[in-house]
């Protein structure tokens, strides 16, 4: 089995990394790295959230060949800043369809919170969907790929009138 751990500060996470600075983000301490904190089993689907007022900050998987070419996956949430105040508003965005390539971001400078998935045996593929909250008018700034075609961006602080960056 491969396993692949994925230090993610997805644009939404990346308020944490602005609270942070270049020290790096503190995810052991909020995370047991055990086995049982799978979010679903090869082939399943599932939906996952963080609580109100948390954001995603860290995305692990580990990937079965023998089950479906698929993988499970983990995620860890943490309080984003006092600073952000609580969301304004959240909303799952659309569905990237399993098979297809896809480009994803929160809409309206949102922050990823949640994600929900479902596995498709024709295509050995899962479709996507993911759960965005926005504080205020905060936007990313200082974005750049990850691993997996993640982005990391810092966010402002201070509130921005850009509908989207």
């Amino acid at each position: 089995m491969d396993l692949t751990l994925l230090w993610v500060l997805l644009p939404l996470v990346s308020v944490a990394w602005g609270q942070y600075g270049d020290y790096g983000y503190p995810y052991q301490q909020y995370h047991d790295y055990s086995d049982d904190g799978w979010v679903n089993l090869n082939r399943q689907g599932f939906s996952y959230q963080c609580p109100h007022g948390q954001v995603v900050v860290a995305v692990r998987s580990i990937f079965n060949k023998k089950e479906g070419s698929d993988r499970q996956w983990n995620y860890a949430c943490m309080p984003t800043p006092q600073s952000l105040g609580e969301p304004t508003e959240c909303w799952w965005e659309e569905i990237n369809r399993a098979g297809m390539e896809w480009y994803q971001t929160c809409s309206n400078n949102g922050l990823v919170a949640g994600f929900q998935s479902r596995y498709f045996e024709s295509v050995l593929d899962r479709e996507w969907q993911f759960y965005c909250c926005r504080y205020s008018k905060r936007c990313p700034y200082s974005c750049w790929d990850r691993q997996w075609k993640f982005i990391m961006c810092r966010m402002t602080d201070y509130d921005c009138e850009f509908a989207n960056v």
